[in-house]
């Protein structure tokens, strides 16, 4: 049995997957697909596509398969480490914050400072390989080469019948339904990039397997990401989250609704356990009365959060993501030529040492070299979808959007935080909620001050909670019950004024 997997996504429900293609599973077993997570990195035409997938089902040989514009090469596809996911899902998730209130008689010396961020204002692939051509489904193999765990291979189509054939013919149990969703992409030219892995190169614990995350680059005027063919084995709504990196500019889809998320709302001390239930109760509320909006939850720059979760993007994390192919990085960054004479005569023990060796030696200096690049300036935008057959409509189409800033401890008046997002000179926006604890201690003085939120008296301030696998929580339920501010976005009255306002004790 071979499964099959058609392009790229992220966050799954419990019973179907969010990712862009489908399964294909022998003797009617059910597989799914239960955290895929997409990174796009775009600069001019260029689009640099990192993908991790986890698998879950028989610990078989599988595949995947992605609509792209181009044949890709060898050079255009690698592997990279699976922490690099974690770190950018972590840093623009949606965060928790707790706040206390400070002494009240406490008078300090306080000067609100108020700065002004000011806003700073094509390679061509190679060439296809020999290719090989099925001339009775008239389906041609463009490419083929080996990355890591992936036997890769490349294939184009005259029509979405002859590719059905092809894959069947070559031991993919197609489901029905694939053909009109084939269709449109060879009708607009597409390749099909499939990866197939080897399961004996993969580890799998109690049937599941996390397959290193895979990454590859195009040259395209279109950017966008196909999704309809996931839609083949939807049973529900499906949750998709892509992080798009680009130089100072903060992207949004063109061809749906977009909208923020409401941020900046305080939520009653038992929310903290409730976290997920609260906001994906929030999200739910703000996707439908915005006609199944995308969803924007993070508009930030890569090299800085307040409040961090994680440490932010690094340079390493950026080069992982692309930027050692983006504008002009990768001709200005060339590998030392290392010749090793003779290696077949070394022991087998010697020729991985020798072959470990090389390898750090050219990755050591492709890294100092890279120091030469501007890695600076980069903007994660996060944007969230939920769909189904219904609703999903057509292919992602994705727009430069102008900066925006929302979910930061920002009086507008004194006295009320801001709500929702605002246009502004640089992207500083976040899906940020607290629970505040008011001054419950002895107040002796004439004038007490309210309303002063910082760390805790007792131990300090540590990393925000944030919330990872949204599709995975409960779902449901009543969105008033875990505000104290209102939610005004929604209609949601909260149960207590907006905190930070001051409140006057006799």
């Amino acid at each position: 049995m071979r499964t099959f997997i058609a392009a790229l996504v992220v966050l799954g429900s419990s019973t179907a997957s969010a990712f862009c293609g489908f399964y294909v599973a022998g003797g009617g077993a059910e597989l799914f697909n239960n955290a895929t997570q997409v990174v796009l990195m775009r600069n001019g035409t260029r689009t640099v596509l990192s993908m991790q997938n986890n698998y879950q089902g028989p610990p078989e040989d599988f595949a995947m398969v992605i609509p792209v514009p181009i044949v890709l090469q060898k050079e255009n596809v690698k592997t990279l480490s699976p922490g690099v996911f974690e770190k950018i899902d972590k840093l623009s998730a949606p965060r928790l914050v707790e706040y206390w209130e400070q002494y009240p008689c406490y008078q300090p010396e306080y000067e609100r400072r108020k700065s002004e961020e000011k806003m700073a204002p094509k390679k061509s692939m190679a060439a296809p390989s020999a290719a090989r051509v099925d001339f009775d489904d008239r389906v041609v193999v463009e490419a083929q080469f080996d990355v890591g765990e992936y036997e890769i291979v490349v294939l184009s189509a005259e029509d979405a019948l002859g590719l059905e054939r092809w894959l069947k013919k070559n031991g993919y149990n197609i489901p029905s339904g694939a053909e009109p969703l084939f269709r449109p992409y060879i009708q607009q030219g597409m390749k099909f990039f499939v990866a197939r892995v080897n399961s004996k190169k993969v580890t799998f614990t109690n049937g599941m397997a996390t397959l290193s995350p895979l990454r590859f680059h195009y040259d395209s005027e279109k950017f966008e990401l196909p999704v309809r063919l996931g839609l083949i084995n939807a049973k529900e709504k499906q949750d998709l989250i892509v992080h798009v990196l680009a130089r100072r500019q903060r992207y949004e889809v063109a061809n749906k609704p977009n909208v923020t998320i409401p941020t900046n709302i305080d939520l009653v001390p038992s929310a903290k356990s409730e976290f997920g239930p609260f906001y994906a109760s929030l999200f739910d509320k703000t996707q439908a009365k915005n006609g199944n909006a995308v969803v924007t939850e993070y508009a930030w720059d890569a090299n800085s959060c307040d409040p961090c979760p994680t440490p932010a993007l690094s340079m390493n994390d950026l080069i992982a993501f692309g930027l050692d192919v983006i504008d002009g990085a990768a001709s200005s960054a060339v590998e030392p030529n290392i010749e090793v004479k003779n290696l077949t005569e070394l022991p087998t023990q010697e020729q991985l040492y020798v072959g470990q060796a090389v390898s750090s030696i050219r990755q050591q200096s492709l890294s100092r070299q890279l120091r030469n690049v501007n890695w600076r300036g980069f903007v994660v935008t996060r944007l969230h979808a939920r769909y189904d057959k219904k609703s999903l409509g057509e292919d992602l189409v994705f727009r430069a959007a102008p900066p925006i800033a929302g979910g930061r401890e920002f009086l507008t008046d004194g006295s009320n935080l801001e709500q929702g997002s605002v246009s502004y000179g640089t992207n500083m926006f976040q899906g940020r909620y607290a629970i505040r604890y008011p001054w419950t201690g002895e107040i002796a003085c004439a004038n007490p001050v309210r309303g002063r939120w910082g760390g805790n008296p007792n131990g300090g301030r540590g990393r925000p909670e944030t919330l990872q696998n949204v599709a995975f929580v409960p779902r449901n339920k009543d969105l008033a019950g875990f505000v104290e501010s209102p939610v005004a976005e929604l209609g949601v009255k909260g149960q207590k004024k907006i905190a930070g306002t001051p409140v006057n004790v006799k």
